[in-house]
């Protein structure tokens, strides 16, 4: 096991112009279109702090739902209380396994980042440092964002500097679904997730497979990682993110992996206050 050994086992147990504002509970929220790829528009929820000190911190969520459900408003929910911390929380659409396959997801990731450092002035954003956050699907993302190095040309930098990984799937080459056996037949592995995401299954194509697993991407100059994972989840299995903790540690990146006795995939164990303060901690550190 890698030393230091910061995983706690035991731990407790933005483009268009056009803006619109909306009542909230942590402060202000206004919905911005960053980008347009095919077409398609894709919008973010900025979650403001209430007090109108600028420039903020942000961190950008991304939501889960298996690349293929789910939407921005999720982050009011799982990731808007970082704005009582002093951040703003900049939660993103992207295109979904309906509309394109990999790798669009991550390069609409990508873009909100680069939108948010081309517009940190009229934000009132500091984007020096952005974070990313995601559950699920979403924490596959950001562990991207964090490792992943855009492959185009880009004049803003895409990079993140900071990463909260929520039992996101770090390596799809292992993953149960995308893998014949324990009752999964070949019908069943063709019709995974994983291989919506990519167009074919693992095994078919397990370069473009590597591609978009975290675990793949590991170098010396990722961003900093805390990963968050129950040793209970029968969705996205801990080893998944173990082992990308492994290679952070071994690639000297500046990690920590808590894992939850008991929780499952999601629910309340990720909501305390306390796993919380650890989250808003790390992202005080590392981005302030």
């Amino acid at each position: 096991m890698p030393a230091p050994l910061r995983s706690v086992a035991t731990f407790l147990g933005l483009f268009g112009l056009l803006t619109c504002s909306f009542a909230q509970s942590q402060g202000r929220i206004e919905t911005h279109e960053f980008a347009q790829p095919d077409r398609i528009a894709l919008t973010r929820d900025l979650h403001r702090p209430a007090e109108a000190e600028s420039p903020r911190p942000v961190i950008l969520f991304v939501h889960g739902g298996g690349w293929k459900n789910g939407d921005k408003t999720v982050g009011e929910k799982q990731a808007a209380w970082l704005t009582d911390h002093g951040f703003a929380v900049a939660s993103i659409d992207f295109r979904q396994t309906d509309a394109a396959p990999w790798p669009a997801q991550i390069n609409d990731c990508y873009a909100a980042v680069r939108w948010l450092r081309e517009n940190e002035d009229r934000l009132g954003l500091a984007t020096e440092k952005i974070g990313a956050m995601g559950t699920s699907s979403g924490g596959h993302l950001v562990a991207l964002m964090g490792t992943r190095v855009f492959g185009g040309s880009e004049s803003t930098s895409s990079r993140v500097q900071a990463v909260c990984d929520v039992f996101g799937p770090t390596n799809l080459l292992t993953m149960p679904p995308n893998n014949v056996g324990n009752g999964r037949t070949a019908e069943d592995v063709a019709n995974s997730n994983g291989a919506k995401l990519l167009g074919a299954t693992v095994r078919e194509v397990p370069d473009l497979a590597k591609d978009a697993s975290a675990l793949y991407q590991v170098s010396r100059d990722d961003a900093a990682f805390l990963i968050l994972h129950g040793d209970a989840d029968e969705g996205v299995p801990v080893d998944q993110s173990k082992h990308l903790y492994a290679a952070l540690i071994a690639a000297e990146v500046d990690a920590e992996l808590i894992v939850l006795p008991g929780a499952r995939h999601g629910g309340p164990p990720f909501e305390t206050p306390e796993l919380r303060a650890k989250i808003a901690s790390f992202f005080d550190r590392t981005l302030r």
